[in-house]
């Protein structure tokens, strides 16, 4: 996968964690945006499927400087619990998740935007 490839890849990350943050703001809450079966819930699921499948097409080289491989693995892990058991999913760890797990990938994705995609 070439550089600019992942430039993009790091970018779009950086929107989904934006849109879960976003769509958590205007229901007054993770717990709220994610009892909203019809909007919010289908949108916040995507966007954990969306960052599971491009932490993981990001190059290597990159994905190690910036010690993502947990976050690659928990992150992947997620998508395919979300894509592989929708109707099971543990909304009580997936606002866990959003709650503990994001704001640690977010700062580490907004340092490789400055380092990386500003260049």
């Amino acid at each position: 996968m070439s550089r600019e490839s992942s430039k993009a890849k790091i970018e779009f990350i950086f929107k989904m964690i934006s849109n879960i943050e976003i769509i958590s703001q205007r229901h007054n809450g993770i717990s709220k945006a994610l009892n909203d079966e019809i909007e919010a819930k289908p949108a916040i699921l995507m966007a954990l499927i969306q960052i599971g499948e491009s932490l993981k097409k990001i190059d290597s080289d990159i994905l190690e400087k910036y010690e993502l491989s947990e976050e690659i693995k928990g992150a992947y892990g997620v998508r395919n619990f979300i894509a592989h058991d929708y109707d099971g999913v543990d909304l009580g760890l997936i606002e866990l998740i959003i709650r503990e797990k994001l704001p640690i990938l977010k700062l580490k994705i907004e340092t490789m935007i400055k380092e990386i995609v500003e260049k």
